[in-house]
């Protein structure tokens, strides 16, 4: 899934403008933006991101944890301490600057999940 302004290209962008998937509008999507508050879009997008980054430093310590003893640190008892810090913040920043597209999907997941509850809870007060 890719969320992007109409029109753009097909980059994805971690602003969560228009639901697109595939080119094509996701109107499911939008109908159920429409029956989220800002706030538990704000927060959803925060999770989904914050998702993301978990996901990435994961990846990314898996990669760096046959390394040995080479980088500035050289291999001291920090190096350990310092690489961990270091995937940690490049998680972060790769997840806030578009990451490999999972934020779009747990973010689209959210707020249909949110959706049908806020769908439920209307049903119930009409009846």
């Amino acid at each position: 899934m890719q969320i992007a302004a109409v029109g753009s290209s097909s980059h994805i962008t971690p602003n969560f403008t228009q639901p697109v998937i595939n080119g094509r509008p996701d109107i499911d999507f939008a109908a159920a933006l429409k029956k989220v508050s800002p706030q538990a879009q704000a927060k959803a997008k925060a999770t989904a991101t914050d998702f993301e980054a978990m996901f990435l430093n994961s990846m990314f310590s898996e990669m760096t944890t046959g390394l040995k003893g080479e980088g500035p640190f050289g291999s001291t008892q920090g190096t350990g301490v310092w690489r961990s810090m270091l995937t940690e913040q490049y998680s972060k920043m790769f997840a806030q600057s578009g990451g490999v597209g999972i934020a779009g999907e747990v973010y689209r997941t959210l707020i249909m999940q949110q959706s049908k509850t806020a769908s439920a809870s209307t049903k119930g007060t009409l009846i």
